[in-house]
């Protein structure tokens, strides 16, 4: 038995445990809440975080290409760029995805089933997944700060303006 075979009817189990690991990086009254809110209207967060892991997952089946996994990281990252965490933290959600397969496939592993080689080749993917992320995260903080810049002009050049200087430093 080959290693995406063994992933692929793995799929759901691992899915979960992986979501689970990841609503375990925020606080607890918050992990409760994505993680028992099945709404997907009530619970944008949760939805779009499994959603970007279902996406994810499969495409680091197929071989990981970047241009067909941005979308689905991005479903991620935009989330957590706006939260308190760390570049670190944020992207870490790759790598749990490493402890939950190896647990998933325990027996495999011990009972000599499975090349080591396949599945180094696909942590190997999971490390180049948490570097495009990297990547991904940084860009939307820089689209936050951007943001961010824009509205303290704006907010300045109203200020001048409410004081009849009439001056737009801005522009």
């Amino acid at each position: 038995m080959n290693l995406h075979s063994i992933l692929t009817g793995k799929r759901d189990a691992i899915l979960n445990k992986w979501y689970e690991r990841v609503l375990q990086t925020y606080p607890a009254e918050t992990a409760r809440f994505l993680k028992e809110e099945k709404d997907r209207f009530a619970n944008p967060v949760g939805h779009a975080i499994y959603e970007g892991l279902e996406g994810l997952y499969g495409e680091l089946l197929r071989g990981l290409q970047a241009e067909r996994v941005y979308p689905w990281l991005d479903k991620i990252l935009r989330i957590r760029a706006v939260q308190d965490f760390a570049p670190s933290q944020a992207v870490a959600f790759a790598f749990l995805l490493k402890q939950v397969v190896r647990e998933e496939m325990a027996a495999e592993l011990g009972e000599g089933e499975l090349p080591w080689r396949e599945l180094l080749e696909f942590e190997s993917r999971v490390d180049e997944l948490a570097a495009l992320a990297f990547d991904g995260y940084m860009k939307c903080r820089e689209e936050l700060f951007a943001i961010r810049v824009k509205e303290i002009k704006n907010r300045t050049s109203r200020l001048l303006q409410r004081a009849n200087l009439g001056v737009n430093l801005f522009e």
